[in-house]
């Protein structure tokens, strides 16, 4: 009995992850405390972005990079969900002059999966033998 709730909810959370239309995703290169809620979320996305776009997602890691935060603004309001890795870490960019990084949706899927993103899309493109 419970398997069949769980396997209710999940249908139910994929339905409505596929109604959050992303069209841009945004990297911050700096880490977050990963205790920030939705209104502390959505200032530093003010802070290091200038502003919360709709139907974009806006990605942090803490230091450690085990844990990632995902702030999307849907059109209407902002939705704010946690990913934590329990062995090993995101693979995040390190600290430069840059402090935040456009990815695709395949590499956003990568990212998530805990996985070298900057070898998916046109970064795997091998040009020279």
């Amino acid at each position: 009995m419970a398997a069949a709730g769980q396997r209710c909810l999940r249908g139910v959370a994929a339905r409505v992850v596929a109604r959050i239309r992303i069209d841009a995703v945004w990297l911050a290169i700096e880490p977050m405390d990963m205790r920030a809620g939705a209104d502390t979320a959505l200032a530093r996305v003010v802070k290091v972005f200038g502003a919360a776009h709709p139907h974009q997602a806006y990605l942090f890691a803490n230091r450690r990079a085990n844990r990632m935060k995902v702030l999307v603004h849907d059109g209407i309001g902002i939705w704010l969900a946690a990913r934590r890795l329990h062995q090993g870490h995101f693979v995040w960019p390190t600290l430069t002059a840059a402090t935040q990084a456009s990815l695709s949706r395949a590499q956003l899927d990568t990212l998530v999966l805990g996985l070298p993103w900057q070898r998916t899309g046109e970064g795997g493109i091998i040009t020279l033998v």
